[in-house]
């Protein structure tokens, strides 16, 4: 006990960071994917109420699995590229992926810019958090607590009992 004792004090405050491989990003993306779905569906679902245009539930179906791709397709190219690599193709497949399905089921194009805009906003947030270990609890609580904020703003106006009557998002 003595001898342990010793040899934890003995560290001198230093303290050794073992950088994370590229699998061990793609499992910590993996992590966010309730994060990225969530927010491709609820853009999806405001969208649906402010245009007042339904999304049919199979068409929803085809957005979760475009989005579950993301992982699979980052996973199988950063085998043959850097994680980095693999990150920016992935996102950019599955964002334009989405966004030309989004064109045709969506009434107007700026519906779809939006869509597209959060996407490639989700995307790049993750990726951010990914980089940084150290804060990326801090980053993440950050970001949650402006996208719940920006929602709530969002929608401050939709009568939830007659969504009929509710504004249109301008």
């Amino acid at each position: 006990d003595r001898n342990i004792d010793a040899i934890q004090t003995s560290s001198f405050g230093v303290e050794l960071l073992v950088p994370i491989n590229d699998y061990q990003k793609a499992m910590r993306s993996a992590k966010y994917a309730l994060l990225a779905i969530s927010l491709t569906f609820l853009t999806f679902f405001l969208v649906e109420i402010f245009s007042k245009r339904k999304v049919h539930p199979f068409q929803y179906i085809l957005i979760g699995l475009a989005l579950c791709l993301f992982y699979t397709l980052l996973v199988s190219i950063s085998e043959h590229l850097n994680f980095n690599a693999a990150y920016l193709i992935s996102s950019l497949v599955i964002i334009g992926l989405i966004g030309l399905y989004a064109r045709y089921i969506l009434p107007h194009a700026r519906q779809v810019l939006v869509l597209v805009l959060i996407l490639s906003f989700t995307y790049s947030f993750v990726y951010v958090t990914l980089q940084v270990q150290d804060y990326a609890l801090l980053i993440g609580s950050i970001g949650l607590t402006t996208i719940l904020a920006l929602t709530m703003y969002i929608t401050r106006n939709v009568n939830w009992y007659d969504l009929s009557s509710s504004k249109q998002l301008e």
